[in-house]
């Protein structure tokens, strides 16, 4: 007859455990998720999403390519959007908040030193600074769904205090086609 000693039993539950633990987390790993250079996912930081109105664009920064960069992804595509004359070299990008359908998109960069709020325009493809003249720090741009309107944080005052930008009524809106635009 086989006698069990205490080691025996330990080893065997040790093995046991061991292995139970292996295969839940090789059960649980990400191996599924595709990760490269076209995907939503990649080896690099990616932070500071944000997502359009409508839910089909997510907004974020990313250093993929060496360099800080924002980056639009269409979610129904599953492919990103080509965002010619945004990103630079050597230029910073934060804080990126969309419009409904993600035609606008606000985010903070900077100017000769100084961050600004700038709006990039998916339709002209072409960026504005939108606080050329505040002095202080800024943070936390944040875009109405029609791109009428971006506020965000200012200390120009010792403090941090919200401001508001009206883009005005003759800009093009952002709207979902057919919906109705009301006079302000």
């Amino acid at each position: 007859m086989k006698k069990f000693t205490p080691g025996w039993l330990q080893k065997q539950i040790y093995w046991s455990l061991s292995l139970s633990i292996s295969c839940l987390l090789a059960s649980c790993s990400y191996s599924d998720i595709s990760i490269g250079p076209t995907s939503l996912n990649s080896r690099y930081t990616e932070e500071q999403p944000a997502l359009s109105g409508n839910g089909r664009f997510l907004a974020f920064v990313s250093n993929r390519n060496r360099s800080q960069q924002l980056l639009l992804y269409d979610l129904e595509q599953q492919q990103f959007v080509d965002l010619s004359n945004l990103n630079r070299p050597e230029t910073i990008i934060e804080s990126p908040s969309l419009s409904y359908t993600g035609r606008y998109t606000a985010y903070i960069t900077s100017d000769q030193g100084r961050p600004v709020i700038a709006l990039y325009d998916r339709s002209t493809q072409q960026s504005q600074i939108l606080t050329p003249t505040y002095r202080g720090w800024l943070r936390n741009p944040n875009i109405s769904p029609d791109g009428r309107y971006v506020v965000f944080e200012t200390a120009s005052r010792g403090q941090w205090d919200i401001e508001v930008i009206d883009r005005g009524p003759n800009i093009e809106l952002d709207i979902a086609n057919g919906a109705p635009v009301s006079a302000p």
